[in-house]
């Protein structure tokens, strides 16, 4: 194998990060001093958590404003049975 074929198969194929913008935050100081003193990188414990709520309230919002449409493909189904039902095999 020659060196740049070794030097490649060394390379982990990483996902882009997302890019970061500073921002000031409140926070409890008696949390913020047992983070600190626990070592967590703050920023990305906040991070993780608010992708993590974000996501969440997106899926919820989504719910919401699918309702209509879930409720009336359920009926649907209720009333005319799974599409191709005849041909399943589980």
């Amino acid at each position: 194998m020659s060196a740049c074929q070794t030097t490649a198969s060394k390379r982990s194929v990483r996902a882009p990060q997302p890019l970061k913008k500073a921002t000031n935050l409140s926070l409890s100081a008696d949390v913020l001093d047992a983070a600190m003193a626990l070592d967590l990188n703050i920023s990305q414990v906040c991070d993780n958590y608010l992708r993590e709520l974000v996501t969440q309230e997106q899926t919820r919002r989504w719910r919401i404003e699918h309702a209509d449409f879930i409720a009336a493909y359920n009926a649907t189904v209720e009333w005319q049975g799974m599409p191709l039902e005849q041909w399943r095999t589980f």
